[in-house]
């Protein structure tokens, strides 16, 4: 293995190693309860940030690899073992994690199998998709434009920005930076007078229904664009960089409500546009008399 090629599975490995991380966060955080309640929570929202941390080095890898023209068969199935890590397992267990934990607590009666089966055809259906990916697509062309299905980082990122809402909602004190509150912390405690618990309670019954249909979704035929490429192109460089910078904003200023937005608005996007696609397909064609 040349030395420059060393670099993107590298990065392929950390991408791996904050998935490890993630899962070990979710499962120390079990030993929390009581007066250590508050520790769970820390511990989770640790988990769920690790998931966001591996999709920078996910993305990075395959830039690094491009750049220095370092593509190989190796590095490909390394990057497909590692999303399959931190991207299909992880969310699974951190969402099952929070169901088993709250649901106690909010009054949700569900059964540990049901929710294994919930978690686990996530976690099946993103493979599945990674190992379709891997027969369906040429890591050596860059102009890849769209996924077919869910790409399974965002599928990710949609499960750990809800998981992260429903946190800061839960434990508005986890909202602070450096020892003061921030904007999203100002806010909510501006809300406090607001009874969250109704909609909180939801929240394990919406994991157990949405983890088979983000999977379902991640093995569909539902076209999703490809972001990192439609804002790398070098004719966009400029509107790139506002892009960058208007991101670097919203993290800074509200990073929870923004990945949130973020991550279900692109879900829920792709499934609108290929709803109406399908609607214009069975429409039937007006002839002229």
């Amino acid at each position: 293995m040349k030395p420059v090629s060393m670099l993107p599975n590298l990065l392929t490995l950390a991408n791996c190693g904050c998935g490890l991380l993630a899962i070990s966060k979710a499962i120390d955080a079990l030993a929390f309860t009581g007066d250590s309640e508050l520790l769970f929570y820390q511990k989770m929202e640790t988990a769920c940030w690790l998931i966001f941390l591996g999709m920078v080095f996910d993305a990075l890898d395959g830039k690094v690899a491009r750049l220095t023209r370092s593509f190989s068969d190796f590095g490909a199935q390394l990057d497909s073992f590692a999303d399959a890590i931190t991207f299909c397992v992880a969310p699974a267990i951190l969402a099952k994690v929070l169901i088993e934990h709250e649901g106690a607590l909010l009054g949700y009666d569900g059964t540990p199998r049901l929710h294994f089966a919930a978690a686990a055809c996530f976690t099946l259906m993103g493979i599945l998709r990674l190992a379709r990916f891997n027969l369906d697509s040429d890591h050596d062309a860059d102009d890849h434009k769209e996924f077919s299905g869910l790409p399974s980082p965002a599928a990710a990122g949609a499960v750990a920005s809800s998981l992260l809402m429903y946190l800061i909602l839960r434990k508005p004190s986890l909202e602070q930076a450096d020892g003061s509150v921030t904007p999203v912390g100002k806010m909510v405690d501006s809300l406090g007078t607001r009874d969250w618990a109704p909609i909180l309670s939801w929240m394990p019954h919406f994991l157990a229904i949405s983890l088979p249909i983000i999977g379902l979704l991640m093995v569909s035929r539902v076209r999703y664009a490809h972001v990192a490429s439609m804002l790398t192109r070098d004719r966009s460089t400029f509107l790139m960089l506002v892009a960058l910078v208007f991101v670097a904003f919203c993290l800074f200023l509200a990073p929870v409500p923004f990945v949130f937005a973020a991550f279900n608005g692109f879900l829920l996007f792709g499934l609108v546009r290929w709803c109406a696609e399908l609607c214009r397909g069975a429409r039937p064609v007006r002839q002229n008399p």
